[in-house]
């Protein structure tokens, strides 16, 4: 007889680490005001940056260490930056993005409005890593959130789901695995490729109209898989595959997303496509 219990136990490992993978592990306790430029309540959109943008994390990150290579970039370049902490579970800190994507979508609300209200800015722009490309989907789509959005840049997100490379079909093999990851990390159960969530999420179109939306994919992410699944379909949306704009770029999942010069790039040219400026190999340097 198989040993059962040994293969859910290493089965249910392997998935942790395949999605840790999502975010980088913590380092810094998520705060409210970081100390390289951003989450800085008096700042005042210019008039060439008229638009304060809103960065949300992946799953299992927070709101600092996700975007310590691009919140500075973008703060340099005269952005004002805001970045939150969503989908916290009880007694877990600094790894969230674990809860209910549907109540994670409500944070966000209640977030940009406090953005908004700091900035008196009429809109928002958006910028989203894994989860975070995908989530205010639903808060644009459920919640009101077109009227206070011009643009979403998701940069390598899971629009249309994952199969952690083909680990979540061996989910329905394992007597209560689905039920255990539905409880203890619904975050993660959403994503899955077919869930119910993402069913309700895409039904009926992939975006909704009077906003811009842009994906960056890579085609060595090891998470979203396959990466096409985060591309979207619709008026007002440019898909971009990194290799497009560099061959060489070698960026898998979490370097797109954490340090990727070319993917800040490609983000700032979809911030202000008015000047933007061709994403090469040598935006590495700019």
């Amino acid at each position: 007889m198989l040993p059962w219990n040994r293969i859910r136990r290493s089965v249910a490992a392997l998935l942790l680490v395949a999605t840790a993978t999502l975010v980088p592990a913590a380092t810094a306790q998520a705060s409210d005001a970081p100390s390289s430029g951003w989450n800085n309540w008096s700042c005042k959109p210019s008039a060439s940056h008229p638009r304060p943008v809103v960065l949300v994390h992946g799953t299992l990150g927070n709101s600092v260490d996700n975007w310590l290579g691009l919140a500075p970039y973008l703060v340099k370049r005269g952005y004002c930056v805001f970045s939150l902490d969503y989908g916290q579970l009880p007694g877990v800190p600094f790894f969230h993005g674990l809860g209910p994507i549907d109540k994670s979508a409500e944070q966000l609300d209640a977030f940009i409005d406090k953005v908004l209200d700091a900035t008196g800015a009429a809109e928002t722009d958006l910028v989203g890593h894994s989860q975070g490309g995908m989530m205010p989907r639903h808060y644009l789509k459920f919640l009101g959130g077109a009227a206070e959005v011009n643009a979403l840049i998701g940069i390598a997100p899971d629009n249309h789901g994952t199969t952690l490379s083909g680990l979540t079909k061996l989910l329905p093999y394992f007597p209560g695995a689905e039920d255990l990851l539905s409880t203890a990390t619904p975050g993660l159960a959403d994503q899955i490729t077919g869930s119910d969530f993402l069913t309700k999420l895409n039904e009926g179109g992939d975006t909704v109209p009077g906003v811009r939306y842009t994906v960056l994919a890579t085609k060595y992410d090891q998470v979203v898989t396959p990466y096409r699944s985060g591309y979207l379909e619709g008026p007002d949306v440019r898909n971009v595959l990194l290799q497009d704009l560099c061959p060489v770029d070698l960026s898998e999942h979490l370097a797109i997303g954490l340090f990727d010069r070319i993917a800040f790039h490609e983000v700032a040219n979809a911030l202000d496509p008015a000047h933007a400026k061709p994403t090469t190999c040598a935006s590495a340097f700019s």
